[in-house]
């Protein structure tokens, strides 16, 4: 029996956005698997996050989504370095999801890191000074040592070996999934809105898709822009059009997909981007970035703009609603491309090859 350890103590849930969503999928696909027993180890923040496997939380520590909460946590472990090694010893593979190896595993254990992108070395003026620092220390010094690294797209591994100089047989691409079976596909009649489900972070670059509204208005006045998911206040006021709703829960989330119009995804960078496949799983036309990675999960199933333009987003959002039959049809096929079990079996394989 190979015995992993699942070392989380960074994790925030509600805070974290896909790598959340990835991390809680990863615990549930290594249920199923008779020759693995893995167990989750979180901080008190994350207790109850675990789905199907054991789980252990530690007390004393403590994070929260800020960088000085991420950097608390990491101190606590540190501090506490031995009581959780003493807990993981008789792990063959520490594997990191939340990508900070900290505390490292007893001498002749075998480490793997998921580090899901670079975007702090190719998109570095969205980032601040601590975070930057922060980045460097635990995101790329972690990569360089570990004896396998997972990530989530070609296009990461690809820049993974152009920034960091990782040997490319050391990054194993594990395609991120969605569960078909809780995405219900509507091929019927949608409603007059543009769905943008993402945090309210910079590079998500919801300015640009704001204005570009404004454009689609212009012939199709009545449409709405609907905003989810969590530091959407930072995006200051609103037109009356735009609808924020902050954090919602799974249920209406897919409720949303099955009845916008188009899912509109202009990101500057990501490592994967899970919302346009669930909005395939659920017969939503894609409008979406061609930066980063995107291209790589959308295929030839969305409408692909430059997300810099703000023309090219209202054009890409207009083209969507007008192909809404052909690109939900092509999006069904598209999502059947990656699934939880194909992402669980390459984390499989590098557990196996590395203990």
């Amino acid at each position: 029996m190979l015995e992993v350890a699942l070392s989380m103590l960074t994790l925030v849930p509600g805070g974290m956005g896909g790598s959340e969503t990835y991390a809680r999928e990863l615990t549930r696909q290594l249920a199923g698997v008779e020759d693995v027993s893995a167990t989750a180890y979180v901080g008190i923040t994350g207790r109850g996050f675990s789905e199907g496997i054991p789980e252990r939380a530690f007390s004393f520590v403590r994070g929260g989504p800020s960088t000085a909460q991420r950097l608390s946590a990491i101190a606590s472990a540190t501090v506490f370095a031995g009581s959780i090694r003493h807990a993981m010893r008789s792990a063959d593979v520490v594997h990191f999801p939340l990508t900070v190896s900290v505390p490292r595993p007893a001498r002749g254990t075998a480490v793997v890191q998921t580090l899901l992108d670079v975007q702090h070395l190719d998109l570095p003026h969205l980032f601040s000074r601590p975070e930057l620092a922060y980045r460097r220390r635990f995101y790329e010094g972690g990569a360089k040592s570990a004896d396998a690294v997972i990530t989530i797209s070609e296009f990461a591994k690809r820049r993974m070996v152009e920034l960091l100089g990782l040997d490319p047989e050391k990054i194993h691409v594990a395609h991120l999934g969605v569960d078909a079976e809780q995405f219900a596909p509507n091929s019927g009649a949608r409603d007059d809105f543009v769905l943008y489900p993402a945090r309210g972070w910079q590079h998500k670059n919801h300015a640009r898709l704001i204005e570009a509204m404004t454009i689609v208005r212009l012939t199709s006045p009545e449409t709405r822009l609907v905003l989810t998911g969590g530091a959407l206040d930072s995006l200051g006021e609103l037109p009356d059009w735009v609808d924020r709703r902050g954090l919602v829960s799974s249920q209406e989330l897919r409720e949303l997909y099955r009845s916008a119009s188009v899912l509109a995804f202009p990101s500057l960078y990501e490592g994967f981007g899970l919302p346009p496949l669930e909005a395939m799983a659920s017969g939503c036309p894609v409008a979406a970035s061609n930066a980063g990675s995107i291209p790589e999960v959308c295929g030839d199933a969305a409408v692909l703009f430059d997300p810099t333009e703000i023309g090219a987003i209202a054009a890409g959002i207009s083209d969507a609603m007008r192909r809404g039959p052909e690109l939900a049809a092509a999006g069904l096929r598209q999502v059947r491309k990656f699934t939880w079990e194909g992402c669980r079996d390459v984390h499989l394989g590098v557990y196996r090859g590395v203990s």
